[in-house]
This record gives structure tokens, C-alpha cells and sequence, in this order.
């Protein structure tokens, strides 16, 4: 987040900052926290992430990515798996509600 920023536009500059999209409305679906949410960059700092999470509503845009952060951008069913999803991806899909069949 930047300074002074809240939740729902830290959403919206993400979305478009690292996909190129845009969202009519943003739905809260929850907080995360805690021990899973550990990480430990490279050069030995240290962080708990605290993520706030929302489903994008009325997406508008060509997906695009936009920084040296991706590979590929594209959209995925929620009802099968995700081939080669890294582990933090689906512990957040997981504990969103989003993961019920797989």
C-alpha cells in the first residue's frame, strides 16, 4: 500500500498496475494473516504479510502485463486445478473460499 491509500484503492491501482484492468465495483471477501502469510526475501529482511482480499467485479481491459514481475496473464476456472499455481497462490485461493473441489 501506499501512504495514505486504503484497502479498496490499493486494490484498484494493483489490479491495474500489474494486469492492466480496471473494475466497476470491488467485493470484500476477507482479511489474511499469521504464520502462513511468513516471508523471507533473499537479502534476510524479514515480513508477516497482512493481505486484504477482493473479487474484482465488471473487469474492464486486456489483460497485460505491465512489469518484469510475470510470465503470463490470463484467466483461469476456479473449478479444476491450476497447473503449476506456486503454493503462495493457492493458500490464498484456498483460504478465500475460492478452492472447494481440488
Amino acid at each position: 500500500m501506499e501512504l495514505g491509500e486504503s484497502f479498496e484503492e490499493a486494490a484498484r491501482r494493483e489490479l491495474f498496475e500489474e494486469a492492466g484492468l480496471s473494475a466497476k465495483a470491488l467485493k470484500f471477501i476477507t482479511n489474511l494473516s499469521g504464520q502462513d502469510f511468513y516471508y523471507k526475501y533473499p537479502h534476510g529482511d524479514e515480513v508477516y504479510n497482512a493481505l486484504a482480499v477482493f473479487e474484482a467485479i465488471g473487469v474492464e481491459g486486456i489483460p497485460t502485463i505491465n512489469d518484469d514481475e510475470g510470465l503470463e496473464l490470463r484467466y483461469f476456472s476456479m473449478d479444476e486445478p491450476i497447473e503449476n499455481l506456486n503454493s503462495n497462490s493457492y493458500m490464498i485461493l484456498k483460504q478465500s473460499g475460492y478452492v472447494r473441489n481440488w
